[in-house]
């Protein structure tokens, strides 16, 4: 019994104390707090009617009791302490005071002062929160005497053959092509010029390079690699540029050249559109390292999205270990995938007609139905299938959890499986403070790189569809040492969640089963072929051999 008032003692709980409170006090009463006065008459008057009650143990014992109900009722009721709703899966409608639970001892209302102070029950990490075994491998970007030989005679002369691209899509998108016109210009011998984000049709982003990107960092990183100006020079702009836009899906380097070099000598200026997959994904291992030098070193998001993401992964962070969900939960996403969001009748009728109506939209194998498509693995989780996925793998009922994705068809009421398993469920405009993103709202690849910010620094992440940030963050977190990234093993566990008679423990054990080797570990791009190397960095940008290690 002794022992277990020890570990009671050792247990401090959390406190809220609003801001009005503390301001309603002056300092003289602050003060008062602090020093006894001196008694007066009349407190020593009242001493002697309240001695005989403390003398009296049993009102002594009443008096407690009163307090303690009363003390109780306070913590059940009271707005500050309780838990988010699991019945809205955000918090913009809630109460700010509300909101603030969860962010640690930041004040992000600016309404309130929180103090947060650990509990013992932190100390017991779940296995749940362990990192995958790296086997020691390390970023390795060593690169032949023959490409620098090459970089060297490259600096001498000055080019004056110019790539121009133009990069369509999605952030995420972009950024792969991005990857791909730097490897191009290195292999034409050209200068290129910063890359043009075409205007998405989608969502009427204009942004620019420089809008999202560091565009100096960008220059610097790649100074040894490929020479990068912010436009055509005053001798090159009257030029009519060569427009290719029949480039074959993994052309090789020897296509390329082959394919554009003489023009682009003669002309001066190549343009290139749609490079999404143009370059093959199997390069020689000069040019592998120099993709991933783009990705994982060159693209740097601009100061002002790095300071706000950072901002919102800190937010994230400030109470432990997160996990980041990509939800592909949206309308387009239902519709191209050939699936059935499984939300009601009436959605799955929306949908249905949308992929009649527009066959096109329908990304590949047509003959296929939606149940088989489910069963096959091609279908994104809906939230009650990745509730259940985190559950059985061990996920904490009170995990925080950061969720990317656009608006998820049904609205966010279309959550509630998570929430109703993981009620600490946010986004990036729950952690925004007031008025944070509203001058971002329409700038689509802004909002998207937040999003990939904070997923990023989370401590295990998990996408419920495959898609370009799913790729590009499993590629980071393998490079930085192979953090915690879930793929769930859908086409295997999907039986499981269609049987009702399996018991619980034994659907846990197999799920865990099939995830042991998907949790993140290296993995040889190699052992596939045409895998990205910015996915899978091994062995072309990684080595476990510490001789083999270098920095760039």
């Amino acid at each position: 019994m002794a022992k277990k008032l020890k570990e009671k003692a050792k247990k401090v709980a959390y406190i809220s104390v609003p801001s009005q409170i503390i301001n309603s006090l002056s300092s003289s009463s602050l003060q008062s707090l602090l020093h006894s006065p001196k008694k007066s008459s009349s407190s020593r008057k009242n001493s002697f009617i309240i001695a005989p009650l403390l003398r009296n143990s049993k009102l002594w014992c009443l008096a407690l009791f009163f307090f303690g109900l009363v003390g109780m009722l306070i913590n059940l009721t009271h707005p500050l302490l309780l838990p988010f709703s699991t019945t809205r899966p955000c918090t913009n409608d809630l109460p700010q005071q509300q909101q603030q639970i969860g962010f640690g001892s930041e004040n992000i209302s600016g309404e309130g002062v929180s103090v947060s102070i650990s509990s013992s029950s932190s100390s017991n990490v779940s296995s749940f929160w362990e990192q995958p075994d790296g086997l020691g491998y390390r970023p390795c970007l060593g690169l032949t005497r023959e490409y620098q030989r090459a970089t060297e005679s490259m600096l001498k002369e000055r080019s004056k053959k110019y790539l121009l691209v133009v990069v369509a899509g999605g952030m995420n998108q972009q950024r792969n092509q991005i990857v791909d016109a730097v490897v191009i210009a290195r292999i034409l011998g050209a200068t290129l010029v910063v890359p043009i984000l075409q205007v998405n049709v989608i969502w009427g982003d204009e942004s620019e390079f420089s809008d999202i990107f560091d565009l100096e960092h960008f220059k610097a990183v790649l100074a040894n690699d490929v020479r990068v100006v912010s436009s055509l020079p005053s001798t090159h702009i009257m030029t009519r540029p060569v427009e290719e836009k029949r480039t074959p899906l993994h052309a090789s380097p020897q296509w390329i050249r082959s394919r554009y070099l003489k023009r682009l000598n003669r002309e001066g200026v190549l343009l290139l559109r749609g490079l999404d997959s143009r370059l093959s994904k199997d390069l020689p291992s000069d040019l592998q390292k120099l993709r991933c030098k783009v990705a994982f070193h060159a693209l740097r998001f601009a100061p002002t999205i790095m300071g706000l993401g950072n901002k919102m992964a800190d937010r994230m962070s400030s109470k432990g270990p997160y996990i980041a969900l990509h939800l592909r939960m949206e309308k387009d996403v239902w519709v191209r995938t050939g699936c059935l969001p499984g939300l009601s009748p009436e959605y799955d009728e929306m949908i249905s007609s949308e992929r009649t109506r527009r066959p096109e939209l329908l990304t590949a194998r047509s003959n296929m139905t939606s149940h088989e498509r489910k069963l096959a693995g091609l279908c994104p989780l809906n939230a009650m299938e990745v509730a259940r996925l985190l559950k059985a793998l061990g996920a904490p009922k009170g995990a925080r959890i950061f969720w990317a994705g656009g608006d998820p068809l049904g609205g966010l009421e279309a959550l509630d499986p998570i929430t109703k398993e993981f009620p600490y469920l946010f986004n990036k405009h729950d952690l925004a403070l007031p008025g944070e993103l509203e001058p971002y709202e329409k700038k689509a690849s802004f909002m998207a790189a937040i999003d990939v910010i904070v997923a990023e620094r989370s401590d295990v992440f998990m996408p419920s569809h495959g898609g370009n940030m799913g790729h590009a963050i499993q590629g980071h977190r393998a490079y930085a040492g192979h953090k915690k990234y879930i793929t769930p093993n859908k086409r295997h566990m999907l039986p499981y969640f269609l049987d009702d008679s399996l018991p619980e423990a034994e659907f846990n054990r197999i799920i865990k089963e099939l995830h042991s080797e998907s949790l993140g570990q290296p993995e040889l791009r190699s052992s596939k072929a045409g895998r990205d190397v910015t996915k899978y960095p091994i062995p072309e940008c990684m080595c476990n051999h510490t001789s083999s290690h270098s920095t760039v």
